[in-house]
């Protein structure tokens, strides 16, 4: 055992030696480097932890997702809201955040049409807080173009915090805009429909859960093309 911990050792110190050897030669920040060798890249923090100072990974906190998308978005992406509530559920609990079943929120929001605050939904489910996204624009396509796809999306996501007696209060919103792929449109020769909306709502789901749990600056290089 001993003789492996000298090997692991050794080749930390070597890499290490490469590292500050390359840093000094391209005048990079050495000290950085080595702080990314060892321990990884810094994390971000979730924009909802710092305005808010609370975390949707504490223990005892359930979260439910719900999106609404305007009758004239859904025209052309039947049931985006429900796919967008779906991705964006999923993406939470598998960051350690326990969100309720997509599945038992849309059924709540097909037999109650008429609700009208995201609070209604909170105090049914008996959940923490709900994630409310207001979509006010998607589309697959690059502007003008029907060869090239290029996801794009505005929304409002806002964050409802409940009390035990059912009343809801805004605690959080913010305004997002969405771009993918980031560097250039994708051919639609490359990719099938079907594919390119899924990694679209993958991608999506993954911008507005970064608001609510920690990421790093190197996750967005997959998806610039």
């Amino acid at each position: 055992m001993q003789r492996n911990l000298a090997k692991h050792f050794r080749v930390l110190m070597v890499s290490v030696t490469a590292f500050l050897s390359t840093s000094m030669l391209c005048g990079c920040n050495y000290v950085v480097l080595l702080g990314y060798l060892i321990g990884g890249p810094p994390s971000i923090e979730p924009d909802f932890d710092a305005m808010t100072r609370q975390s949707m990974t504490d223990r005892d906190v359930t979260v439910a997702v719900v999106c609404y998308a305007p009758t004239e978005l859904k025209w052309d992406f039947d049931r985006i809201d429900a796919d967008i509530g779906k991705y964006v559920s999923y993406r939470l609990n598998q960051h350690h955040i326990k969100t309720v079943s997509p599945d038992v929120v849309r059924a709540w929001l097909d037999q109650n049409s008429d609700w009208d605050k995201p609070e209604e939904i909170g105090a049914e489910l008996n959940v923490t807080y709900v994630v409310y996204i207001d979509l006010h624009k998607y589309t697959l396509y690059e502007p003008d173009s029907q060869n090239l796809y290029r996801g794009q999306a505005e929304a409002v996501v806002s964050v409802y915090q409940m009390d035990e007696l059912g009343d809801g209060e805004k605690v959080y919103s913010k305004a997002i805009t969405s771009e993918y792929p980031l560097r250039a449109p994708r051919s639609t020769g490359e990719v099938t429909y079907s594919t390119f909306r899924k990694q679209y709502l993958a991608r999506l789901s993954e911008e507005i859960g970064r608001l609510f749990y920690e990421y790093y600056n190197g996750d967005d290089i997959p998806d610039a093309v």
